[in-house]
């Protein structure tokens, strides 16, 4: 069983092309680019983590085509970590957790790691190199060093695995506020 990690798909949102620069044709084209994507990355034993923003625009206001979506998300587990965008018909669908933060277990020393839909300064185990995955800010920023944007338009529209957002929060700047909200920091 894997964790796959992904934010702000925006399922059925027109205007999301033109505001991110996404490279899509139209949005149907999105929409088969990042299905297609999910799943071809999460097993049938995975778990999909889905922080904040799965649908907007008129569809989203339809059952019908939210439940037809819901269908086509991979995984044994789907959970949603609430986004801005994320109103009332999408949180009642068929998710296994849905909360606006939680911690998860994951990586080589299964600690504890929080996910958010919106970054944060700190968050519980941070000096204990727990990291903290959002989205929200979509291409504007791909965050800090244990601060990580696991965003579609930062990671080619693809969902991803805790080893692959380490590896790059590891590459990232540490934040210029560190010091002064985990002044303890090792």
């Amino acid at each position: 069983m894997v964790n796959w990690y992904t934010a702000d798909p925006h399922f059925g949102h027109d205007n999301i092309i033109k505001f991110c620069n996404r490279p899509f044709r139209s949005t149907a084209h999105m929409e088969q680019v990042l299905l297609d994507n999910l799943q071809a990355s999460v097993g049938a034993e995975d778990d999909l983590w889905i922080l904040g923003d799965l649908a907007m625009g008129p569809r989203a206001k339809s059952r019908d085509w939210l439940d037809s979506l819901f269908g086509l998300l991979p995984g044994r587990r789907k959970h949603l970590v609430t986004g801005n965008h994320d109103k009332d018909l999408v949180l009642s669908l068929p998710w296994d957790t849905v909360t606006p933060l939680v911690e998860v277990r994951d990586g080589p020393k299964n600690q504890i790691h929080t996910l958010c839909h919106y970054p944060m300064l700190t968050w519980n185990h941070a000096r204990r190199d727990a990291l903290m995955m959002f989205g929200h800010v979509h291409d504007n920023w791909q965050g800090h060093r244990n601060c990580v944007n696991v965003g579609v338009d930062v990671w080619d529209f693809k969902p991803v695995r805790f080893e692959d957002i380490a590896a790059r929060g590891a590459a990232l700047p540490v934040s210029p506020h560190w010091t002064e909200v985990e002044p303890y920091s090792a």
